[in-house]
């Protein structure tokens, strides 16, 4: 739906900044939106592995005026935990970019 490149998974994984960024770019682009996000990640309680233990979440946002705010965070807690954290840290960076950005219309 959102149209990441099957060779994008492969290469960075489901959870990585650059599937996240396809992610909010695929979205922008199929929608009548000013801005995206995208959440990727490992909430547990399973699916962790070395590089990318459960807790590692990448975020996306991205504006049709070009802006693109990038980050990786690894959350503690339980499943619920880690879903709420990110669910709030999304929100935080879509208030941040609103701040921001020049006012599209």
């Amino acid at each position: 739906m959102l149209g990441v490149q099957q060779s994008i998974l492969e290469q960075h994984g489901a959870v990585s900044l650059q599937t996240a960024q396809h992610m909010a770019r695929g979205a922008l682009t199929r929608s009548h939106a000013h801005l995206s996000v995208s959440i990727t990640g490992i909430a547990g309680p399973a699916g962790g592995s070395a590089t990318k233990p459960v807790g590692t979440v990448c975020f996306c946002w991205v504006t049709r005026t070009g802006l693109v705010q990038q980050q990786t965070h690894h959350f503690s807690g339980d499943r619920d935990a880690i879903r709420h954290q990110a669910v709030l840290t999304a929100l935080q960076g879509v208030q941040q970019l609103l701040q921001t950005s020049p006012a599209t219309t």
